[in-house]
């Protein structure tokens, strides 16, 4: 079966947690779904077609080109939902 997915979903996914390690704010499940979000927003969307055990293979094989993006990303998307959570 094959499957259509925007493997910069998985980037920003897996290096959120990373990033955030060294950001002073809120690591609520909510906050990181925002940040998340909106770094996704500001990112081009990568969309690949792959059967569905190949595709973590090739996201971690494109990871790479994209690494500075997807950090910058994560930053001022942390920065603005640190100033403007999402709940009190």
């Amino acid at each position: 079966m094959h499957q259509m997915k925007n493997y910069m979903e998985e980037i920003v996914i897996g290096a959120l947690d990373d990033i955030l390690k060294d950001i002073n704010m809120c690591h609520c499940e909510r906050c990181k779904l925002d940040i998340a979000a909106k770094a996704l927003n500001d990112l081009p969307p990568q969309y690949i077609v792959t059967q569905k055990g190949e595709i973590y293979s090739k996201i971690n094989n494109l990871k790479i080109q994209f690494e500075v993006d997807v950090i910058s990303a994560i930053t001022k998307a942390a920065i603005i939902v640190k100033r403007n959570p999402s709940h009190e």
